[in-house]
């Protein structure tokens, strides 16, 4: 019998299991049909790889040597399989861009953007709530480039190869319905908010824990969040329900206006990210070129957001 990778993952969930019955167990097998498997395993490398006791097995010196020899190799097998996918999968011309982004409108102003640079091009997307599934489509292959977000100074999703970069920072903006008491200040302080309920999009990073801080540190604790989509929390926002968390950047909606937070309590990250790998670095370097005008353009079509920028003296 020829030693395969199978073998290798099998002695490997023995040693971590401790015993041949919880070994099968998490293999999903017999525990004879495990013994059978160890022993043809065991003819095939020479030796025994496991002495049986009262609570178990434990590793020979062949086994041990086995053992160590699987900690490199299962790794960079798996790592192997990795990498060819991703590059089975990334494009071999510069005539397709798969991009993904979180729900929000610098998506869209880098389409429009990249679709003026370069026309021939066909892009499609791919929108998520969770910053993580963009990050593991991108180490997968299944995405060129992804725009998502952190809560202030956070780390992005993490994952072997992927870089990411700064688009630009936001302060976070709070939206109420234009007939609030509050809409028409330049600020309004969290305390102010301390009665009202709450509205926002999803997101798998710490915004919602960090948004809970800023409320502790002014005195309070929000009645209720809704997590819900862009639509309905406009409707919430609309109808005098909740007010709205929103990035500075969100777009002019009818019967709401948004307002910076005094201080700034809250901010967001703008990232793009790609894999390493697959892409070539002058066209990593025009895209985060491109997305940086896209939010400078963003940016300047919100009314209140120049306002804050001009107040703050941000160029």
């Amino acid at each position: 019998m020829e030693l395969e990778l199978r073998h290798l993952k099998t002695v490997r969930a023995i040693a971590d299991a401790g015993s041949l019955t919880r070994a099968a167990t998490a293999l999903g097998l017999a525990q004879p049909a495990l013994s059978a498997q160890l022993k043809r395993i065991e003819r095939a490398l020479g030796g025994a790889l496991f002495v049986r006791g009262r609570h178990g097995v434990r590793a020979t010196a062949l086994g041990e040597l086995v053992l160590e020899r699987s900690r490199i190799v299962l790794p960079a097998v798996t790592e192997l399989q990795q990498e060819a996918a991703r590059f089975a999968r990334a494009p071999r011309t510069a005539e397709r861009l798969r991009i993904g982004g979180t729900h929000g409108p610098l998506l869209g102003a880098l389409l429009d953007r990249l679709a003026d640079v370069a026309p021939d091009a066909r892009m499609t997307t791919c929108t998520s709530w969770s910053e993580r599934e963009l990050a593991g489509q991108l180490a997968e292959g299944r995405l060129d480039f992804a725009l998502a977000g952190t809560c202030g100074t956070a780390s992005p999703p993490a994952g072997a190869g992927l870089v990411w970069r700064e688009v630009a920072v936001d302060p976070v903006f709070v939206m109420v319905p234009d007939g609030h008491p509050l809409a028409d200040r330049a600020e309004v302080g969290l305390t102010e908010l301390a009665d009202e309920e709450w509205a926002c999009v999803p997101g798998d990073g710490c915004f919602g824990d960090c948004f809970t801080a800023s409320c502790a540190r002014a005195g309070f604790t929000p009645r209720r969040m809704y997590e819900t989509d862009t639509a309905s929390l406009v409707h919430l926002v609309q109808v005098g329900r909740a007010v709205g968390l929103c990035r500075a950047t969100f777009p002019t909606t009818p019967r709401i206006v948004t307002r910076p937070l005094a201080g700034t309590p809250l901010t967001w990250r703008h990232l793009l990210g790609w894999h390493a790998a697959t892409q070539r670095r002058e066209t990593a370097d025009a895209v985060l070129s491109q997305a940086r005008m896209a939010h400078a353009g963003v940016a300047a079509s919100s009314d209140s957001y120049t306002e804050w920028m001009s107040a703050h003296r941000v160029p």
